[in-house]
């Protein structure tokens, strides 16, 4: 009984203990959560009057974009503004009815034709979806693709001219012609079997390492082969606009427009009042303090007219913020589903990416060639124009079609400035289903050192290599680095490579790139572009680090609220200019509605740091907690409330750090 009585003594003396605790630790977290509230409202006033930067540099953007037809106007250089149908439409007519243009014209104007393309698709990429109207976005998809359908044509067409000739200019050695034009845009290989030797079946244009292995068929066949190596891909069809995310951006921001609506219907009463009042004042004494009294009104309704233009423009700043922040948290939302369904052997557009170009390959009939005739050249000219040949042909009577009709064996050259982490992937394209398919094609090898790829085709088409396009996701780490005011450096490292960005207001540029720990030289280097510029430029070389909505449905992510992302990545974005930010492995062991990662201060002037001294910080989106681990800690531990120190920004945690050093 006596030690039952001891234990029930201390039981209760250590419950008393820990309920003491338990009241003492709720009394300091209700004198933190009171004095949170106390300078709450300045704080947020402090961060409004930060983050309205973000507002003033979408209205600067749009200012820019609305100027842009302006200056193309004063240049004066004779090319068409894209963005104006009547311009454009004159351009493509203009051009529909030049006729026997020459290749090497023919690629000259292909320079400004990819020019206007080029700049209908950054339209439709900066423009924001709540400035774009759905009649323009069908107005620039359809410029592009006549564009593009144009400029095609128009190379058949040369290729034609140039064909009609090739028995004139026929190699003195092989008998047959072969021709190759090298462009900054285009490459095109023409071969034309003009001899039919059956033992000529190998065919490798001059200088080059590309070329075909053709059946004995085609070698005593009347035809030409070409190879069109366009740099760009107009193939593939063009990503569609989101534009129903539209209405989820005006249902955002419709509790804005009603506050601009009441305020304006507000200062408009005020008004009248006012004015009556002061209507009113003036009748009683407009005998006695007439030209007083108008002095009076004059200055008094000075102030009350500047009232409404100032609460006006607060008001549209409020708004554009608003939207603003609704359409960046909408670029972060993941898709739920794929946007298709993909058929047998269909290559997945969200999975894959096609990179350097597309290599068109056409087996050609020979057109009639040019005659001299008493000096002049006697020419037949054929209404149907360029023909394709068949092959293999739709019907094989009789034959043993896989004997006959064999594979034809392809090498194609590499684009040089494109990066392969793997190898690449070979896919077709299907004109019927509009679609790039990866059956056909066998036989596939790849030689990363001399950059060729061989591989055996069923019939010619228009061929690509693609990459998964999330072979650099996950990202292993990243760091943001201050340089200078409004200058910082992105470092992020994955798998295979490891890439320095500088980012200068509103300029981005690769710095420097390593692929498997080694430098790397790319022509994208020490070029200042645009942000929208800079991501198709580096998607194209084969360094995609971008994830889209889709790209979960691919990599495994870990997955953080949008509106939690946005505002981490704006205060981010407001103190880079004095802070380091990096990645924290616990940023995986909070929930979607948290946010890890490490921060410290950064001096423009101070050297390099071996081992910089970061400090956690977990980040809910309105409020910052600084974490008592490290990245080298065992495990994670969420702050304890007897060491808990809410913050509800950063900025101010941060201002806190900066009075601990004086």
């Amino acid at each position: 009984m006596h030690q039952h009585e001891e234990a029930r003594v201390k039981y209760e003396k250590e419950e008393m203990e820990r309920l003491e605790i338990q009241r003492i630790e709720n009394e300091k977290l209700q004198k933190l959560e009171a004095k949170d509230l106390e300078r709450r409202n300045e704080e947020l006033e402090e961060l409004y009057l930060l983050e309205a930067c973000f507002p003033e540099a979408e209205k600067l953007k749009r200012d820019n974009r609305f100027l842009s037809q302006w200056k193309h106007y004063i240049e004066c250089d004779g090319s068409p503004d894209p963005s104006i149908a009547q311009e454009i439409n004159t351009f493509i007519t203009l051009w529909k009815e030049e006729t026997n243009e020459t290749l090497e014209e023919v690629i000259e104007k292909s320079k400004l034709v990819l020019n206007l393309i080029e700049k209908l698709k950054l339209i439709l990429l900066e423009t924001p979806l709540y400035d774009l109207q759905g009649k323009n976005i069908i107005q620039y998809q359809e410029s592009i693709l006549e564009l593009q359908e144009l400029l095609h044509l128009k190379f058949n067409r040369a290729t034609e001219i140039l064909l009609r000739q090739a028995s004139t200019l026929a190699d003195l050695d092989s008998g047959n012609m072969e021709k190759v034009i090298q462009d900054e845009n285009v490459t095109l290989y023409i071969w034309a079997n003009l001899k039919k030797n059956p033992r000529h079946r190998s065919i490798r244009f001059s200088e080059t390492q590309t070329g075909f292995e053709i059946p004995r068929i085609l070698a005593t066949s009347d035809i030409a082969l070409r190879l069109l190596h366009t740099h760009y891909d107009h193939v593939t069809p063009l990503s569609p606009v989101l534009t129903p995310s539209q209405e989820h951006i005006s249902i955002v921001t419709d509790f804005v427009k009603e506050e601009v609506k009441s305020v304006q219907t507000a200062v408009s009463k005020d008004l009248q009042e006012e004015n009556k009042q002061e209507n009113e004042s003036n009748s009683v004494h407009e005998e006695e303090t007439k030209a007083e009294g108008q002095g009076d009104v004059e200055e008094q309704m000075c102030p009350v007219q500047e009232e409404p233009e100032a609460t006006k423009y607060e008001m549209e700043m409020k708004l554009l913020s608003e939207t603003v922040s609704a359409a960046q948290e909408l670029l972060l939302e993941n898709a739920s589903e794929k946007p298709y369904f993909l058929e047998e052997n269909e290559v997945d557009l969200c999975q894959f990416t096609t990179l350097g170009g597309v290599y068109h390959l056409d087996i050609l009939e020979l057109p009639p060639q040019c005659k001299p005739m008493k000096g002049w050249m006697i020419v037949e000219i054929l209404k149907e124009g360029l023909q394709k040949y068949t092959y293999p042909p739709e019907t094989t009577e009789d034959l043993e079609a896989e004997n006959v009709f064999p594979p034809i064996e392809v090498t194609l050259e590499v684009h040089e400035n494109v990066i392969f982490f793997e190898n690449p992937m070979v896919a077709r394209w299907d004109a019927e289903g509009k679609q790039w398919k990866t059956d056909g094609i066998s036989n596939v090898s790849y030689k990363s050192e001399e950059r060729l790829i061989t591989f055996n085709l069923e019939t010619f088409c228009p061929v690509t290599l693609i990459q998964d396009a999330h072979i650099n996701m996950p990202y292993q780490s990243w760091e943001l680095r201050p340089l200078d005011v409004n200058k910082v450096l992105l470092t992020i490292t994955t798998v295979f490579t490891e890439l320095q960005i500088q980012i200068k207001e509103n300029l981005c540029m690769l710095a420097s790139i390593k692929v498997n720990n080694k430098n790397h030289s790319s022509i994208l280097e020490e070029k200042w572009m645009t942000p929208v510029s800079f991501i198709i430029a580096l998607k194209k070389a084969g360094l995609n680090i971008f994830p889209t909505g889709h790209s979960h449905l691919y990599v495994v992510i870990n997955y953080k609220h949008p509106s939690v992302e946005v505002k981490a990545y704006r205060q981010m974005a407001l103190l880079s200019s004095a802070f380091a930010f990096c990645w924290s492995k616990w940023n995986t062991a909070c929930d979607s509605k948290k946010t890890v990662f490490q921060v410290r201060e950064h001096l423009l002037k101070e050297e390099p740091i071996r081992n910089p001294n970061w400090t956690l910080l977990m980040f809910s989106g309105d409020r910052a907690q600084s974490l008592k681990i490290n990245e080298s800690s065992d495990r994670f531990l969420k702050p304890l409330k007897k060491k808990l120190n809410f913050i509800p920004l950063y900025i101010t945690w941060l201002r806190i750090l900066l009075l601990r050093k004086q």
